[in-house]
């Protein structure tokens, strides 16, 4: 008997839909992470990208638990000096919203060429409308 490793060429992608209202977070950012790294397929393997395009929409109706709105900060450096810029939640969701999902996804991903490329498939938009109907995706209850 040995392990099954599935080959790139032979992984199947589907597309995933995950609507964000009233959703936590972080949970919500665990779970995608989770589709887009494969770990919810039996033909996951570590070292290969066997996850699922997704999809997540109502990206500004995610709900933030405790004073987070106010105390969590979110920094971005423009490589001037001087030019570290600081952000609240409170701004960043009134201006992008779907920035704060992509953040909280992106730090659970692998810090590699592996990790930037699960990140690759993943669409957050701040409505209940997206271009990708064509794709047909599946709607799922996180």
């Amino acid at each position: 008997m040995s392990t099954f490793i599935a080959k790139k060429d032979e992984v199947e992608r589907n597309w995933v839909l995950v609507d964000a209202k009233d959703k936590v977070l972080g949970r919500l950012a665990a779970d995608v992470a989770s589709i887009l790294r494969g770990k919810t397929k039996p033909a996951y393997t570590p070292h290969i990208d066997v996850g699922d395009f997704v999809v997540i929409i109502n990206a500004d109706k995610v709900r933030l638990t405790g004073r987070k709105l106010e105390q969590k900060k979110y920094y971005s450096h423009s490589g001037y000096t001087g030019g570290l810029r600081e952000r609240t939640a409170r701004q960043l969701m009134e201006k992008r919203p779907e920035e704060i999902i992509k953040h909280a996804v992106k730090g659970m991903l692998p810090k590699n060429s592996l990790g930037r490329s699960m990140f690759k498939k993943l669409k957050v938009y701040t409505g209940e409308n997206h271009p990708h109907e064509a794709q047909q995706p599946q709607a799922i209850n996180l």
